[in-house]
């Protein structure tokens, strides 16, 4: 499994009552929720790879989900 960090965030409280529904709705935590769309922002714009076949987050792939 991949270590894990920890860090503080601000941000507006609209944002963070959003982003608690979503996640309400999505049957995620609060902290999971923002580290998925932390991920997908990361991968759309080609900055983080693709999960392998395994379904393993970061592991190797071409970066925007292209397959080979």
């Amino acid at each position: 499994m991949a270590e894990r960090k920890s860090f503080l965030i601000r941000a507006d409280a609209g944002i963070l009552e959003a982003m608690q529904r979503w996640a309400n709705d999505d049957l995620r935590s609060l902290n999971a929720q923002v580290e998925f769309v932390l991920r997908e922002a990361l991968r759309k714009t080609g900055r983080l790879a693709a999960p392998d076949e395994s379904g393993a987050p970061g592991g190797p792939g071409k970066a925007g989900g292209e397959s080979t």
